[in-house]
């Protein structure tokens, strides 16, 4: 679904965050790092805001300090010629499992040597934002060779999100012992918001994230207990209601539900201190990054920031109402958010800690630098590729692998600079 920007001066909206400064876009480089946004700082985003006179409900919730990082890196294209990927997963051995939106899953060698598509996987309904989705690898990979993926199913009626899981061949070329093992429900026939990410906690549960379906006669179901849309769930690795979910015992709500309230997550991560987070694909305005809490409500479409594609008001919302969450980190304009990766490696040591997260309308890669709960500075990298980045993972090596959301797709390694190289090359 495409972006677009109204023609309204944000003065107003800057005035309210109390950032009227001397501004100066980092884009060229020349914003000093500073990670205090009460101390006259510069913001990254000085563009005109879809909704400058909507408030946040806190200081630094958005527009946070433009950080520039000094890490030296490189960008390495590993692979060229794929079909619009989804995911990238990063194997135990250096290579990489990428999915492709169509209906295919590749292994991507170390050195870039892309396979063919790997047989066994069910059919997609590959139309609008849907198909093959999201992919993980069990947490026993080493010892089952078991992964598991997200995909939006064809079904009588229309389609939904579903979640299957196989074991790959040792020779990586195919897929046995496949089964769905979770449909979320109901079944509706649409083309866009199936979700979805797929992240395993430290308890060998799998948390999933899904979208509300978009369309206005749905998207309400996003607070309706008895549906899966708009929720993010949490499931055992054969589909089941995951021990522990708040809502496992009560009467009318589906015992797979972890929190409710959201409306198109792409971009889900634990943090090192073990906490989830999630980032929403908002409305125009109000993507945001949540805090993500067991039996938390996350608003939508009764709390948000930001206006339907239209220019309207979202006719349900307000930004904050009492028992539901406001997000830790709005954007406004939005960044489009899909894939999110915290960083815990050893080869960017400046890094540590910092959350990165794929953007589709800005052709970027935006790193946050998160204090205490709360986003202290924004980076925007890579925009002189102009390429969509539909995730960014972390492999084993600690370098950063993304794919970029092209029907020519690619997939880059990011690297501490070598000698003969220098940052973004």
């Amino acid at each position: 679904m495409g972006r677009f920007q109204k023609t309204i001066l944000s003065t107003i909206f800057l005035a309210t965050l109390g950032l009227a400064c001397n501004r100066t876009n980092n884009q060229d480089n020349t914003v000093a790092q500073t990670t205090d946004s009460s101390n006259n700082c510069n913001p990254l985003e000085t563009r005109e805001a879809n909704s400058p006179e909507q408030s946040p409900a806190f200081e630094g919730q958005t527009r946070a300090c433009a950080i520039t990082s000094e890490a030296a890196y490189q960008v390495e294209v590993l692979a060229k010629g794929l079909n619009k990927p989804w995911a990238v997963e990063p194997l135990p051995d250096g290579s990489l499992l990428v999915t492709e939106k169509p209906g295919h899953m590749r292994l991507v060698t170390a050195t870039g040597e892309v396979g063919e598509p790997i047989s066994g996987l069910p059919k997609v309904d590959a139309k609008g934002q849907g198909g093959l989705l999201d992919v993980a690898l069990s947490p026993n990979f080493g010892s089952d060779r078991t992964i598991f993926w997200s995909f939006s199913e064809p079904r009588t009626g229309g389609n939904g999100t579903s979640v299957a899981r196989g074991v790959l061949s040792s020779d990586n070329k195919r897929l046995e012992q496949v089964r769905v093992i979770f449909q979320a429900m109901p079944t509706y026939d649409g083309d866009k918001h199936f979700g979805s990410r797929l992240v395993f906690d430290a308890d060998g549960h799998l948390f999933v994230t899904l979208g509300e379906r978009s369309d206005k006669e749905i998207r309400p179901q996003a607070q309706h207990m008895d549906s899966h849309m708009g929720k993010i769930l949490r499931i055992t690795t054969d589909g089941k209601p995951a021990p522990g979910n708040p809502f496992i015992d009560k009467e009318g709500t589906l015992p797979e539900i972890w929190t409710i309230g959201q409306r198109n997550v792409e971009a889900a991560a634990f943090d090192g201190e073990g906490r989830f987070w999630s980032v929403d694909m908002g409305p125009q305005g109000g993507d945001e990054l949540n805090l993500i809490e067991k039996g938390k409500n996350y608003g939508w479409p009764l709390v948000t920031y930001g206006e339907e594609y239209s220019g309207e008001p979202v006719a349900t919302a307000k930004t904050q109402r009492d028992g539901y969450e406001q997000p830790v980190y709005y954007w406004d304009p939005v960044i489009s958010p899909s894939g999110a990766q915290f960083y815990s490696g050893d080869a960017f040591p400046e890094w540590q800690g910092n959350l990165f997260v794929g953007s589709l309308t800005d052709k970027q890669l935006v790193r946050l630098q998160i204090e205490n709960g709360r986003v202290t500075g924004e980076e925007r990298l890579l925009k002189d590729r102009g390429q969509r980045v539909r995730d960014v993972r972390q492999g084993p090596d600690g370098a950063l692998y993304l794919v970029t959301d092209e029907s020519n797709g690619e997939l880059w390694k990011i690297s501490p600079a070598s000698t003969t190289g220098g940052a973004g090359l």
